[in-house]
């Protein structure tokens, strides 16, 4: 019974005025009898697309649908870079006012020098490949060199990448470790204590700015006299903080029971913005740093009036999270 059923079957006869089925292709229909969904043969597909011609605007229309998609693109990237520079950021690396901020950025940039000449190498060398042994340029039939291994290239492609990191890791570490390490020859020593969301500097001479951090406004600024080597001390009172003006230095901690170091010598006078770098609470986004330098005539008028007002009273210590 099985077997019967499996047999082809004859064509379908006129029944009852109907017209019968016509000519049947088996040649052809054999193509796809392999294919159990054989709707959705390449096969098949291929014969619909040359059977369907689009419209002699088609590509007009998918050309110019690119091109405003590709000038969008641009517009939007051309007003968020535009908004960073109204809101006071740069998408690079700003301008560095302070000798340590010079070392960190002469660092990032040769850095960035090594990594753009690795990549347009790659890309380079990635380029020739496919354009130099494209299908359309080699003979029909034709099959490339199959090739088991080159011990030559693959060490040569392990060890290159190796020195390049150890290089780069151990010049960075070198130039880093010099700027967050504490010194001696300093002309003036401020410090700084992170707390849940806010700054204290303390001068040690009786002044202590308060910055207690807000969404709306500016924080009262970090005041230090220009042509000063300014040694700088972090604490923290809860919370890990990091504190990071980017055109002055690198960031550094403010761990409760440990103290960082870093420093600052600003020539010029001017005001620089920075943040907390350390994910610290709910309102880490709104610890915001303002360090402003001045001459030395300005800057001890500056202490001489927080003298003579009323000391900022100290903000209570926020509860550490494991209380």
């Amino acid at each position: 019974m099985v077997d019967e059923a499996r047999r082809p079957q004859p064509a379908v006869r006129t029944f009852d005025g109907q017209a019968g089925v016509g000519h049947v292709d088996v040649a052809r229909l054999s193509g796809y009898g392999h294919n159990r969904f054989w709707i959705l043969s390449g096969r098949l597909i291929r014969h619909a697309r040359a059977q369907i011609e689009p419209p002699i605007y088609f590509h007009l229309v998918v050309r110019c649908a690119r091109a405003l998609i590709t000038i969008a693109g641009l517009a939007g990237l051309a007003f968020v870079l535009s908004s960073c520079d109204v809101g006071g950021l740069s998408p690079i690396f700003p301008d560095p006012v302070s000798p340590n901020g010079k070392d960190i950025y002469d660092t990032y940039a040769g850095i960035s020098v090594v990594a753009i000449v690795v990549f347009l190498g790659v890309e380079l060398a990635l380029l020739w490949v496919v354009l130099r042994y494209r299908r359309s340029r080699q003979p029909v039939g034709y099959v490339v060199p199959q090739v088991h291994g080159h011990t030559g290239l693959e060490i040569a492609w392990t060890l290159a990448p190796l020195v390049i990191v150890l290089a780069i890791a151990g010049y960075s570490f070198a130039e880093l470790q010099k700027d967050f390490q504490p010194i001696s020859n300093q002309q003036m020593t401020v410090i700084i204590t992170g707390h849940q969301f806010g700054w204290d500097y303390d001068y040690g001479n009786g002044v202590v700015v308060h910055q207690e951090g807000t969404l709306v406004g500016d924080v009262p600024p970090f005041v230090v006299p220009t042509h000063t080597l300014v040694k700088l001390q972090f604490r923290g009172t809860d919370v890990i903080h990091s504190w990071w003006v980017p055109a002055i230095s690198g960031k550094t901690d403010a761990v409760p029971g440990y103290d960082n170091f870093s420093w600052l010598k600003i020539d010029k006078t001017g005001r620089w913005r920075g943040e907390c770098a350390e994910l610290c609470g709910s309102g880490h986004a709104s610890m915001q740093i303002i360090v402003q330098a001045m001459d030395q005539s300005d800057y001890d008028a500056w202490v001489s009036k927080q003298k003579s007002t009323s000391p900022a009273a100290s903000p209570s210590a926020s509860p550490s999270p494991s209380q």
